[in-house]
């Protein structure tokens, strides 16, 4: 996510720069890219104070997270989610007001699996155990 971020951000700078002359569009480009810069470390690697660091699904639709700094925020999962193989998106109502993007290497498979079930279905999904991969 955090390359896919920067590679965006690289070549909006780039655009920039070759559509403005000179020094506007190079120093425009370059602060595009620290733009993309600072949204990196803090969406992507998440490493501002507001980061969420778990997420709790409660009873129904509710949710709490705690944030790197400590505080915990509640809210409603909105019913329009994003689900496929690589990240959920679990917009919040009400509370913080954020959306939640989770990918699939912050959780070990089988919970990702379950996160994407609950998605869907609102139902948390079962995981077999064994050696087998699904």
């Amino acid at each position: 996510m955090a390359a896919v971020i920067l590679l965006a951000h690289l070549t909006a700078g780039g655009c920039l720069a070759a559509v403005f002359p000179g020094a506007a569009g190079v120093g425009a480009g370059l602060l595009v890219l620290l733009l993309g810069a600072v949204v990196t470390w803090d969406r992507a690697l998440l490493r501002a104070r507001s980061s969420v660091r778990r997420l709790e699904l409660r009873s129904g639709a509710a949710a709490l997270l705690e944030l790197a700094d400590g505080r915990q925020v509640g809210g409603v999962v909105a019913g329009r989610r994003n689900v496929n193989r690589w990240w959920v998106t679990l917009p919040l109502q009400g509370g913080p007001g954020r959306i939640v993007v989770v990918t699939r290497d912050m959780l070990p498979a089988g919970d990702f699996r379950r996160l994407r079930i609950w998605a869907l279905w609102g139902r948390p999904g079962s995981v077999a155990s064994g050696s087998g991969s699904a």
